[in-house]
């Protein structure tokens, strides 16, 4: 009898070496300078507001969705007299889209927007029971709602800290290379990895300010910048940081440019 040979079995194949997979442009601060960076902040403004007026969170809502591609200023010179009307979503939608328009026709895009309002306070009503839902996942279901105008309600209507990325912050953190980002998406993401928790919750509206009234988006006023010395933008024209003292409350509820 001839001896057979038996065939090896197969052996299986090696594992791949692991890579680290890079996802964009790192932070050009180290942990210790984020930390100043907004403590310096957090004495300057240390109960930051958002500028858009409302009464309660349906209001906010409505407020935030109104305030794409339009100002602070204009979306509340609009609002005062809707909201004095219609704050809830009942009263809302009682008043009806063409009413609506006529409150809102100053701001950009107001007849979609004044469709988006009605179609949401009907959402509202018809699947959250009139309530404004305390989820993202829900949130963004309601017309003219996305994440960005989510996050922004998130944070100041229930007090999450989320990170709402909005044309300044996203110049904020790609100019000074905070945190570095393609979309706003790629931002937001950053910015939560990089900003320290205890700080995360008013960083949303102390970026904003900074972006509105310090690093404006032609010309970023270095001088009159409390983080001057620690920047990194190229920008930059000035070395020497602004005194560090807390802003009058008028400083920080003016309304927007």
């Amino acid at each position: 009898m001839k001896n057979v040979k038996l065939k090896s079995p197969p052996q299986a194949p090696k594992p791949a070496k692991a890579t680290t997979r890079r996802t964009g442009p790192r932070s050009a601060y180290r942990r210790a300078e984020v930390e100043e960076i907004f403590r310096r902040f957090s004495v300057q403004r240390p109960e930051p507001k958002g500028e858009l007026e409302h009464v309660n969170p349906f209001t906010l809502v409505v407020a935030v969705a109104l305030s794409a591609q339009a100002t602070d200023a204009g979306v509340n010179k609009a609002t005062r007299q809707l909201f004095a009307v219609a704050d809830t979503p009942e009263k809302m939608l009682a008043l009806g889209e063409e009413r609506v328009r006529d409150y809102i026709k100053t701001i950009g895009l107001y007849r979609n927007k004044a469709k988006n309002v009605i179609a949401l306070s009907e959402k509202l009503i018809t699947d959250f029971g009139g309530e404004v839902p305390r989820t993202r996942e829900e949130l963004v279901t309601l017309p003219g709602v996305g994440r960005k105008t989510a996050n922004v309600v998130l944070s100041m209507a229930f007090g999450q800290p989320t990170m709402a990325v909005d044309t300044h912050i996203f110049r904020i953190a790609n100019r000074i290379r905070l945190a570095p980002g393609k979309t706003p998406d790629e931002v937001e993401a950053h910015l939560l990895r990089v900003i320290p928790d205890h700080y995360l919750l008013h960083a949303h509206h102390w970026l904003i300010l900074h972006g509105r009234y310090v690093c404006k988006a032609r010309r970023p006023e270095c001088e009159r910048c409390v983080i001057a010395d620690l920047c990194k933008s190229p920008e930059k024209t000035c070395d020497i940081p602004a005194p560090l003292v807390e802003l009058p409350p008028q400083a920080i509820s003016l309304a927007a440019h």
